[in-house]
Parts: C-alpha cells; structure tokens; sequence
C-alpha cells in the first residue's frame, strides 16, 4: 500500500505524494506516475501500488496541494489554474526524490495518465537524465519541433474515440521524434479517453487496459534495469 510523503521541494506550500514500494529489500528502477486532473486520486494511488507489485519503487506528486475534483466541472477549471511549468518542476523534484530514495537504482521513468500524459510529454522535452517516459492518452501543449531533440525513449498509449488527445496527433509527435532520432513507440486502442481508469465503469476498457499496462510494465522494465 502506498504511504504519503513529503518530497523536497522550493514550492509553497509544501509538495506531498504517495509513495509505494515492492517486496525485499534490493535496488529497482523508478517511477513517477502524474495524475489525472482529478488530483491525487485512488486510482493514481493504486497505479503506483501495482508498479510496486510489478517490481519498481513508484511516487505519484500531490501536483494540486491537496485538493480533490468533486466534479468534471471542478477538474477542468483546476486543471486549467494549474500552472504547467510549476508541475513539470513538481515532476522533476518527484525524479530528484526518487533517484535519492535508498530502494532507487538511480534509473527513473516518468508515467501519466490524460492531464497527466500531457505533463508526460512535456517532461520528456525539459527533465534530464530521464530513464523512459510513458504518456497515456494525453498532449503536452509542445511545439512539435522541440520532440525532434527527445531522446528519453518514449511508448505512447491512445484511443481511437477520444476527441480531447487524438491519435492523429499524437502520430505528428511520434514524426518529430523519429526524425531527431530519438525512439517513440505509439499504440493506439479502439477505445475511449481514460480506458485505463479502472475505479471508473463508464470508460475502464479492461481488455485494452490490461494489454496496455502489459506494454507499459515491460518497456519499464527494459528501460529502469540497472544494467540498462
């Protein structure tokens, strides 16, 4: 089960988040998993607990300071307050957390979910020394020609029904970051927007997502091994 921390951080107030770990007591790859615009959720939290149970030491940065979306409405208007370059900045302090954490082998990917996916993104573009990065359904507000200097090996997860993060585009970014060399894997499901949300019966696609999460775990696992 995750447990709350507190990560070092300049920002006021104070950056909290979940943090969970696996069995034993060696060294693992890292995971900061960034959330959906509902806050730091059940959902967020139980992600970072199955990449506990899937071998990785996992923290999920509280990137609204406590506060909870009670609506769609109440997400949306967070989520568009939400300052972006200070959430990046709550993301890299999350890595810095995690590189530091005694069960870390010093290899950390970052994992995000819609809001989160697009955060994702854009982390990719400005964090360094970042291991892999797995952005789910969403888009980073990212000029295309800055992935063309992406070179943190990315997998990508879309929907085919998803007006808000669209495939097509999410194709253009894949474009740009194969042709600065860099490495974009790109799935796309004939799903919905939010299929991996599994505490949501309205749109969890639990064939989809169990495929997805296949995907996402091995490329985790290939990218975070200390011998990588």
């Amino acid at each position: 089960m995750s447990t709350q921390v507190s990560i070092p951080s300049k920002s006021d107030p104070p950056l909290m988040g979940a943090r969970a770990e696996p069995a034993g007591k060696g060294k693992v790859g890292g995971v900061v998993v960034v959330q959906e615009f509902w806050g730091l959720s059940d959902f967020i939290e139980s992600t970072c607990d199955r990449l506990a149970q899937a071998g990785f030491v996992a923290l999920a940065p509280d990137l609204y300071r406590g506060v909870m979306a009670g609506s769609r409405e109440e997400a949306a208007s967070l989520m568009g307050a939400l300052d972006k370059k200070r959430a990046v900045a709550d993301i890299g302090d999350g890595v810095a957390y995690l590189r530091a954490d005694s069960r870390c082998n010093g290899r950390v990917a970052v994992l995000g979910f819609c809001m989160g996916g697009a955060l994702t993104f854009a982390s990719a573009c400005t964090l360094r020394g970042l291991a892999a990065a797995v952005p789910f359904y969403g888009l980073a507000q990212v000029p295309n020609e800055a992935f063309a200097n992406v070179k943190v090996p990315i997998q990508a997860h879309f929907a085919t029904q998803d007006d808000w993060a669209k495939a097509s585009v999410a194709k253009q970014i894949q474009d740009a970051v194969r042709g600065g060399g860099g490495a974009m894997d790109l799935f796309v499901y004939d799903t919905k927007h939010a299929f991996m949300r599994h505490t949501d019966s309205s749109v969890y696609d639990e064939t989809n997502a169990k495929l997805a999460w296949g995907r996402a775990v091995d490329f985790l696992k290939q990218h975070l091994a200390a011998s990588a």
